[in-house]
C-alpha cells in the first residue's frame, strides 16, 4: 500500500512537474462513425479536423448566441476521438451533443465508468513510456486512459516507480489557481462568452463555420465583452465571493484563491470591462496587485 502524501507536498510535486493526478471522475465520451470528424470539427470551436492519433485540444461548444455551455478536452486514440469533461460541470456532454447528430453516422458512447484517467501535467510527462493525449486536460504534459482495474492500477504503480506524486484535489485547486486556469462553474458559467473566461485560445478562428461563431465573430472584431478575469496578488486573505472595488465602487468579485509558496494569497477574479485596468480592492480595502493578465 502506498504511503499518501501531505497535500503542501502534493502541490510542491505539481508545482516541479513531479506529479501525476487521477481525473477518472471526467466524463470520458468516444465519438466514433464515419460522420465523426467532419460532424465534431462543425460543432465545436477547436480544430478536429486536422487532430493526429495522439493529439488532443481544449475546446468549447457554444450557444448560437456564443455562449459556454461545456469546455472540455477532445483527443484522437486508436478508437476514434474522445471528449474528456470534468465532471462538475452542469451539462453532460454527451447529452449536449447528441441533439445534433440528427441524420449524421456517428455514435456517441459515454465510456466514464469504463475508463479511467490520469493526467501527468508538464516534464513528468517525458518519463511515461505509454501511449497517451498531448497534451492534458491540464495543460503541458500527456493524459493516459486505461480500462478501469488492473490495468489502471499497474499505470498507478509505474507512476509512483518513476518517482511520481499522487496529488489530490486540494493540491490540485491551489495549482490551477496559481496558473491561472479558470474552472467551469467556479470562474465562469453558462451565461459567460469566450473572452469573459480568458478562453478565446480554445477557438480556431482560421476553421469555417461552429456553433456560435457569428457571436464570437461580433465581440471580437466590434465590441468587447462585459467582464474579464484577472489573475490578482494580495498579502492578506482572499476568499471566494469577496467583493472587488475600484474607486469606492463594487465591479467585481473574487471567484478563487489559493495561498503562494512564499505565504500570500493569489486569486481569479471577475471584474467589469471598464474595471479592467483600473488599480483593484478587495474587502477591507486589501490592495490587490496584479499578478498576470487573462486577456
Amino acid at each position: 500500500m502506498r504511503t499518501k502524501a501531505a497535500p503542501i507536498e502534493e502541490l510542491d510535486a505539481l508545482e516541479h512537474e513531479r506529479a501525476f493526478v487521477d481525473l477518472s471522475s471526467h466524463r470520458k465520451v468516444r465519438v466514433t462513425g464515419a460522420d465523426a470528424r467532419g460532424w465534431l470539427h462543425d460543432l465545436v470551436t477547436a480544430d478536429v479536423a486536422s487532430l493526429e492519433p495522439g493529439r488532443a485540444r481544449r475546446s468549447l461548444l457554444l450557444t448560437p448566441t456564443g455562449r459556454i455551455r461545456a469546455d472540455f478536452s477532445v483527443g484522437r486514440d486508436p478508437d476514434g476521438f474522445l471528449v474528456l469533461q470534468p465532471a462538475e460541470q452542469p451539462d453532460h456532454i454527451v447529452l449536449l451533443l447528441s441533439r445534433y447528430v440528427l441524420s449524421s453516422d456517428v455514435l456517441l458512447h459515454d465510456a466514464t465508468n469504463e475508463l479511467a484517467l490520469f493526467a501527468v501535467p508538464g516534464h513528468a510527462a517525458a518519463l511515461i513510456d505509454r501511449p497517451a493525449l498531448s497534451p492534458s486536460v491540464l495543460g503541458a504534459g500527456v493524459d493516459l486512459v486505461f480500462p478501469l482495474g488492473e490495468a489502471a492500477w499497474r499505470a498507478e504503480d509505474v507512476f509512483v516507480k518513476n518517482g511520481l506524486v499522487e496529488a489530490g484535489p486540494a493540491a490540485l485547486e491551489a495549482w490551477r489557481i496559481r496558473r491561472v486556469m479558470p474552472r467551469m462553474g467556479q470562474d465562469f458559467g453558462r451565461d459567460s462568452l469566450p473572452a469573459e473566461a480568458g478562453l478565446e485560445a480554445a477557438i480556431d478562428l482560421t476553421k469555417g463555420c461552429f456553433l456560435g461563431q457569428e457571436s464570437v465573430a461580433r465581440v471580437r472584431n466590434l465590441g468587447h465583452p462585459p467582464t474579464v478575469l484577472r489573475h490578482v496578488g494580495a498579502d492578506h486573505e482572499l476568499l471566494p465571493g469577496m467583493e472587488v472595488a475600484a474607486g469606492g465602487s463594487r465591479v467585481g468579485e473574487i471567484t478563487s484563491a489559493a495561498t503562494t509558496a512564499a505565504g500570500g494569497w493569489v486569486a481569479i477574479t471577475r471584474v467589469r470591462w471598464e474595471a479592467a485596468g483600473a488599480t483593484l480592492t478587495a474587502e477591507g480595502g486589501v490592495p490587490l496587485v496584479p499578478v498576470r493578465w487573462m486577456n
